[in-house]
């Protein structure tokens, strides 16, 4: 693939890593560099490439020269994400998006900038995505949903027609939602929790977790101690 575009990737841990990968192998970017604020700065070097101080990113690599991307988790419920998010963007830079080629969009979905869209997504006509937010492998967008900024959508998340999720929310892996949903912002929606009415902002919900039996799987299976 012809790499006719250079970007820098803002963040040096896993997500960075892994951003790296996928923007590398599907795009038509060129990673030039990582950039991280320069109290985390531990490595001069990652992938080949420099790791330079955030603060100083535009002495190095203008904004006309070159896009931004910034690859952070959902730390402190996408704060530092959306903190990175906005200060690159204050520095001129163009956010770029990544969309796996391994993802169903229908045609007239809208992405906004910064999205990470991982592989086997679906994302059904009229869904709307905002800035900034994270799609983890294998979600189900329905139809006519709203995700607002800055959310972070966890692995095999089903989140139903008509609904909207508010800013800064954070969905666990098998996380559900039914038709008509609304969440309010800085809600955190734990592994497994069914959601059937709708939330106010920041709500904890959490689906309780399995039991152990108190019969075990040595015991289950009849395996003797040394098997």
């Amino acid at each position: 693939m012809s790499k006719n575009k250079k970007l820098v990737i803002v963040g040096a841990g896993e997500t960075a890593l892994i951003a790296y990968e996928y923007f590398t192998v599907d795009t038509d970017y060129e990673v030039v560099a990582f950039s991280v604020e320069s109290a985390y700065l531990k490595e001069k070097e990652q992938c080949g490439l420099p790791v330079v101080p955030f603060e100083e990113l535009q002495n190095s690599y203008s904004p006309q020269e070159v896009e931004a991307f910034v690859a952070i988790s959902s730390t402190k419920l996408n704060r530092i994400r959306k903190r990175l998010y906005l200060e690159t963007k204050a520095k001129g830079y163009r956010l770029a998006s990544y969309v796996s080629p391994r993802a169903f969009v229908w045609r007239n979905v809208e992405i906004g900038e910064n999205c990470f869209v991982f592989e086997d997504n679906t994302l059904q006509p009229f869904v709307k995505l905002g800035n900034n937010i994270v799609l983890w492998s294998g979600n189900h967008i329905g139809h006519n949903t709203v995700i607002r900024d800055h959310c972070f959508l966890a692995s095999q998340v089903v989140v139903s027609g008509y609904c909207e999720i508010g800013e800064n929310c954070f969905l666990g892996v098998n996380s559900t939602l039914i038709n008509n949903i609304t969440l309010g912002e800085d809600c955190f929606i734990g592994a497994g929790a069914l959601i059937q009415k709708s939330t106010e902002a920041g709500q904890l919900i959490q689906a309780p977790s399995t039991e152990a039996s108190k019969v075990g799987a040595r015991r289950l299976f009849r395996i003797k101690d040394g098997e």
